[in-house]
């Protein structure tokens, strides 16, 4: 396994969209990472926008996540992924300020992670120990707060969280959440880029 810095910092580019890439940050990362709780918490932090792009698949389908891959599968699943994706970024590019959250298996999506760096959004991999994130899926199946198909047992957990990884680590900045809540998590993206000062944009 790699070896862990705690933040790596964004690269130092030009946005493709103009000025979108600093009203619009991606949340990446495996089961677990934090993506949703932190991007609530940056969110309520900037004044921005959050978006769950689960959610988003969920009101555009009118089932659950779970329901899709349970009768539907994971191509189709996908296909509605990319749609509801799609759809998003069309709204970044009018210029909503905004704090996205995507599923596991999204970014690691050639044509979705394609279409994030067409408009220039900076992404965030949420990365921790992989132990660490599976007893994190472990506490919110026992306490039912997420129903999470792909979670099968440890050694499934660890092959799919290696295989995503690589993918994960092409996000613009990647950050260390263990051991961190997701307040703490929120305002280190915050500072890494500078987002504090563009509150309420």
């Amino acid at each position: 396994m790699q070896k862990r810095s705690g933040v790596r910092r964004p690269k130092k580019k030009r946005s493709q969209a103009g000025d979108v890439s600093l009203r619009a940050l991606f949340l990446v990362g495996f089961m677990g990472a934090g993506k949703s709780s932190v991007g609530r918490a940056l969110g309520e932090r900037l004044g921005w926008t959050f978006v769950d792009l689960d959610e988003r698949i969920e009101r555009r389908e009118g089932r659950t996540v779970a329901e899709l891959l349970r009768t539907s599968g994971e191509q189709k699943f996908r296909r509605a992924e990319r749609a509801a994706l799609r759809e998003l970024l069309k709204e970044l590019q009018s210029g909503s300020a905004m704090i996205v959250a995507l599923g596991g298996g999204a970014f690691v999506q050639k044509e979705n992670a394609a279409g994030i760096k067409s408009i220039g959004v900076p992404t965030v991999f949420l990365d921790a120990p992989v132990a660490e994130l599976w007893g994190r899926c472990q506490q919110q199946k026992s306490r039912k707060q997420v129903d999470r198909p792909l979670l099968i047992d440890a050694q499934g957990f660890q092959g799919l969280y290696d295989a995503r990884r690589p993918g994960y680590l092409k996000a613009s900045l990647r950050m260390e959440t263990s051991g961190k809540d997701a307040a703490a998590v929120a305002a280190e993206v915050a500072r890494a880029f500078d987002l504090d000062r563009r509150k309420g944009v």
